[in-house]
């Protein structure tokens, strides 16, 4: 059975949508090891061109970000739904790290209702909160 290694993003500062999206998850940063800094470094190439979080308890997927012009896309592809048992606390929280709040959204099939609240991360990548 496969499994996810990365969900990568293409961003223009990886160090701060990682320490964004750690924050929002809970995830810690990826140590880079220091022979690969090294190696980076005797390149000649940005040090910052990549961060990686992780899971501390090693359930969730890696999330990496890499130094990248994004592809356009009419819609986006494929977004992050964050999942949580307060919308209203955690959006408020989300904004106090850099997100937007875009709007907040309702639909019903049958007697199921669900409410979403569409976001954008500090690069403008949209995402819910539900």
């Amino acid at each position: 059975m496969a499994s996810i290694g990365n969900i990568t993003f293409a961003c223009k500062d990886p160090p701060l949508l990682a320490a964004f999206w750690a924050s929002v998850l809970g995830y810690r940063i990826q140590a880079v090891p220091p022979e690969f800094l090294e190696a980076l470094e005797a390149e000649g190439l940005d040090l910052n061109m990549a961060a990686a979080i992780v899971d501390p308890q090693g359930n969730g997927p890696r999330l990496f970000f890499e130094k990248k012009d994004k592809s356009p896309t009419q819609t986006a592809p494929i977004h992050l739904d964050v999942n949580t048992s307060d919308r209203a606390t955690e959006v408020s929280r989300l904004v106090a790290l850099g997100a937007s709040e875009i709007e907040t959204r309702t639909r019903s099939i049958g007697p199921y209702t669900e409410e979403w609240t569409f976001m954008r991360d500090p690069e403008g990548n949209g995402f819910c909160v539900q």
